[in-house]
C-alpha cells in the first residue's frame, strides 16, 4: 500500500554515477581560492566516501538478488524431483526406523525392509506392509497373515502365514457357537496369536485386521449373527494392538456372496500375474465350492454375431460386477449360489430322497417306512449310514428326520446318483433373463463367451479330487471316469488303481460321501454351468506357495488407509 506524504523541497539526491564526472550540471566559481580549494577538497572527499558506500550497497543488493534467484531455482528443482520420483515412507509408522543409505543394505532391518528394493514406489506408502484377514467359514475360522512390499505400482506379496481353528465336535466356526457370542469371539484368540508372533512389533499398530464371515453365519439369523460380530469386534479392539477396519467399510461382517467370488477371482489372477501388471492377458475363471455356497466369476468376451444372436456386452443386473484394479477396468460376470455348497448339496440330495419316498407312501399314515432302510444310489455298495435330513419347518414329517440309508447291494449306481444331483439344481426353474445356468439364474454361455481361457476350481473341488490322484489339469470326461470308479466300490478290484496313491484308500474308506460329492461336482459343472465334457479345468490349493480363495483378494484393498482404518499408537489396555 501507498500513503500520502508532505512534498520534499530539498534538492534531489545525485545519481550514484554523478561524483565520477557523468553529471552535466555547470560548476559554480568563487573569488576566495584557498578557502574554495579546501572546501572543494572536503566536499570531494565526502562525495567519494558517499559514492563508495552507495556502490557497496548496490553491489550487496545485487548479490542478494542473485542469491535469492539461485535459491528459488534450486528449491524449484528439488520440488520437481520430489514429486516426480518415488519416495520413502516412514512418518506414519510409529517407531519406524529412519531409512538407511542405499549402500548400507547389510544393516537394513528385515522387519521393515526387503531384498527386492530399497525404497517404496509411492511416497505415501511404507516399503513393507502387513494385512490380517480372518475367514470365518461355516466349518471353521482361518487367519491369513500377509506381508507385502511396495517396490512397484502394485503391492507384491512376499509371504503368507496361515492357521486355522482346531476341529471340535459340532464344528469350530463362529456359527457353531450360536448364542454364545463371547465364546465365538474368544475362539479367534489362537489365530490372533499367530498374527502377534509374525507381525513385527513396530508394524503392529499399522497392520489392519478384518473378519469376513461366509455362508455359515448367514444361515444363523440376524439376531445371533449380529451379537457374534459385535463380540468379535470388541475382542479384537480391546485385546490386540492391530487397527480393526471400520464398521462402515465392513471390517467385521457377514460378507456378501458376490464379493466372496470376486475376491477369489482377484486372488487367482493376481497370483497368476494376469492382473496388476502392464500386460492385458486373458484372465482365468474361478469356480469356488465351499460348504454352504458356491461361486462362479469370469470375464466374458462377447463377439458380435452377424445374425444378432449374441449381445455386444454383458447384460445389466446383479450378476454384472465392474472392477477397477491396477489401473485396468474389468467387467465380470459373478453369482453366488447360497445353499449349493457341498455340505448343503448333501442335505439337498438326501432331502430329495426322503421327500420322494414320502410322496410314494402318501397312504401310510404312520410313516412306517421311516424305520426301514432307505436305498441311496450315492452311497457305496453294501454300505449303510444314519443320516439326519433337514426339511422345511412346515413339512408334515417335521423340520428334521433321521433315517438309515443304504447303498446298492451289488454294484455302484453313479448315473442314478448324478441324476439326483442334477435334480437338486432345478434346471427347469423359470429363466427370466436368458440364458440361465440353473435355479433360474442368468449366466452367459461359457462355450460362447469363455471357450478357451483357463478355468480354476478350488476349495472342495480340490479337496475331493487331489487326494485321489487327479493331476493339476484334467477334463470333465476324466472327472466322470474317476467318479464312476469311486462309486463302484472296492469290490472286483475297482479301487486297485488307488493303491499306488499314498493316502487315497484311507480317503475313500474314511469318507463314504465321496461318491455323492464327486457326482454333485460333475453335475454342477456339466449340467449346471453347461461346460463341455472335454473342457479342461485346473485344480489348485495354492499358486506360487500362496493360498487360494477370496482372502488375498479382500486383503489387497486394506493396504490403503482409505479402506477404513487408522494407525494405532499403542496397544489398548
Amino acid at each position: 500500500m501507498f500513503s500520502a506524504t508532505a512534498p520534499d523541497n530539498t534538492r534531489p539526491t545525485d545519481s550514484i554515477w554523478s561524483p565520477i564526472g557523468l553529471s552535466n550540471r555547470p560548476r559554480r566559481r568563487s573569488s576566495v581560492a584557498h578557502t574554495k580549494r579546501e572546501t572543494n577538497a572536503h566536499e570531494k572527499h565526502e562525495r567519494q566516501a558517499s559514492m563508495q558506500e552507495r556502490v557497496r550497497t548496490a553491489m550487496n543488493q545485487g548479490q542478494r538478488a542473485r542469491y535469492l534467484k539461485a535459491g528459488c531455482l534450486v528449491t524449484f528443482v528439488l520440488l520437481v524431483l520430489y514429486y516426480i520420483t518415488p519416495g520413502s515412507y516412514t512418518a506414519s509408522l510409529p517407531n519406524a526406523s529412519s531409512p538407511l543409505p542405499v549402500g548400507d543394505v547389510a544393516t537394513l532391518d528385515p522387519a521393515t525392509h526387503t531384498a527386492k528394493c530399497t525404497k517404496s514406489y509411492a511416497k505415501d506408502k511404507p516399503l513393507i506392509q502387513y494385512a490380517l484377514m480372518i475367514d470365518a467359514g461355516s466349518t471353521g475360522s482361518r487367519i491369513h497373515v500377509y506381508r507385502f512390499n511396495n517396490c512397484g505400482p502394485t503391492p507384491e506379496l512376499e509371504n503368507e502365514d496361515f492357521a486355522m481353528t482346531a476341529k471340535r465336535e459340532g464344528g469350530s466356526g463362529l456359527s457353531s457357537y450360536k448364542g454364545d457370542a463371547e465364546g465365538a469371539a474368544m475362539s479367534l484368540d489362537p489365530l490372533m496369536e499367530v498374527a502377534m508372533k509374525n507381525v513385527p512389533e513396530k508394524l503392529k499398530g499399522c497392520t489392519p485386521v478384518a473378519v469376513k464371515a461366509t455362508a455359515g453365519l448367514r444361515k444363523l439369523g440376524p439376531e445371533m449373527s449380529d451379537a457374534i460380530l459385535k463380540a468379535v469386534r470388541h475382542r479384537l479392539e480391546s485385546a490386540y494392538p492391530f487397527p480393526v477396519v471400520s464398521e462402515a467399510k465392513g471390517g467385521v461382517e457377514v460378507m456378501d456372496g458376490k464379493d466372496e467370488g470376486v475376491y477369489a477371482w482377484i486372488t487367482t489372477n493376481y497370483l497368476l500375474g494376469k492382473i496388476g501388471g502392464p500386460d492385458h492377458t486373458p484372465t482365468a475363471a474361478v469356480f469356488d465350492l465351499g460348504g454352504g455356497s458356491t461361486q462362479i466369476v469370469f470375464q466374458p468376451t462377447f463377439k458380435q454375431a452377424v445374425d444378432g444372436g449374441m449381445p455386444e456386452r454383458l447384460l445389466e443386473g446383479d450378476h454384472r460386477y465392474a472392477l477397477d484394479f491396477g489401473g485396468r477396468v474389468f467387467e465380470l460376470y459373478q453369482h453366488s449360489y447360497l445353499g449349493y455348497g457341498l455340505m448343503e448339496a448333501r442335505n439337498n440330495l438326501h432331502r430329495l430322497i426322503v421327500q420322494g419316498l414320502h410322496t410314494s407312501h402318501a397312504g401310510d399314515a404312520n410313516n412306517a417306512w421311516l424305520s426301514k432302510p432307505i436305498a441311496n444310489p450315492c452311497l457305496l455298495p453294501n454300505s449303510h449310514r444314519q443320516v439326519s435330513v433337514a426339511l422345511d419347518p412346515s413339512h408334515p414329517l417335521g423340520a428334521q428326520v433321521t433315517v438309515n440309508m443304504t447303498g446298492p447291494t451289488t454294484t455302484g449306481s453313479p448315473a442314478q446318483c448324478r441324476a439326483l444331483a442334477e435334480r437338486t439344481l432345478k434346471k427347469a426353474d423359470t429363466c427370466k433373463l436368458a440364458p440361465c445356468a440353473f435355479n433360474g439364474v442368468h449366466q452367459p454361455s461359457l462355450e460362447k463367451t469363455f471357450a478357451r481361457e483357463d478355468v480354476y476350481l478350488f476349495s472342495y473341488f480340490y479337496d475331493r479330487t487331489h487326494p485321489l490322484g487327479m493331476p493339476e489339469s484334467f477334463t470333465l470326461r476324466e472327472l466322470k471316469t474317476l467318479t464312476a470308479r469311486v462309486c463302484e466300490g472296492p469290490s472286483n478290484g475297482n479301487w486297485a488303481v488307488f493303491d499306488a496313491i499314498p493316502g487315497a484308500i484311507e480317503e475313500l474308506e474314511g469318507r463314504p460321501e465321496t461318491c455323492l460329492d464327486l457326482n454333485f461336482m460333475l453335475a454342477l459343472l456339466l449340467t449346471g454351468y453347461e461346460m463341455g465334457i472335454d473342457r479342461e479345468v485346473r485344480i489348485a490349493k495354492t499358486i506360487k506357495g500362496n493360498e487360494l480363495g477370496w482372502c488375498l483378494g479382500a486383503s489387497l484393498p486394506l493396504l490403503s488407509v482409505e479402506s477404513g482404518w487408522q494407525c494405532r499408537v499403542g496397544r489398548v489396555q
